[in-house]
């Protein structure tokens, strides 16, 4: 199941750089990386360098569910790369986000995440990306 992957593209009402920043803002991370049915802030430390490193802690009411990973691409205003730890994905699962700018003060984001656990995992992660994208316009707006 390890080759499981998704792609989720969403459109959002803000300029490219400003869309691309809020990646890699700790105050801005911590607004929307949130899991699906909690509104909490999580806590956040980034190094937003290539080879540098990040935590997220997800706060929900029952429980705290810790993410990181290593940027491996910060290409500024277009495309970041990251692995990604949590205890829903494999150890080599890695996430990429592309931002174009189809027309002046809108962002189309591509994310994609690859390997899994499971078709379950996948779905969650799915469920989960859309409320952070959804969360990240509601931060910009």
């Amino acid at each position: 199941m390890s080759e499981l992957e998704l792609t989720i593209n969403h459109r959002i009402a803000a300029p490219r750089e400003k869309v691309f920043e809020a990646w890699l803002s700790p105050q801005m991370l911590s607004k929307f990386m949130r899991p699906p049915s909690t509104t909490g802030n999580a806590r956040v430390t980034n190094d937003p360098v290539k080879g540098g490193r990040f935590s997220i802690v997800m706060v929900t009411p029952e429980k705290e569910i810790p993410h990181a990973g290593t940027y491996l691409a910060i290409d500024p205003h277009s495309h970041l790369s990251f692995t990604w730890e949590s205890p829903h994905s494999l150890d080599d699962s890695v996430v990429t986000v592309d931002f174009a700018e189809p027309e002046a003060g809108a962002t189309e984001i591509t994310l994609r995440q690859v390997k899994f656990r499971s078709e379950d995992s996948r779905d969650g992660h799915i469920k989960g990306w859309t409320t952070i994208l959804e969360a990240l316009e509601k931060s910009l707006a």
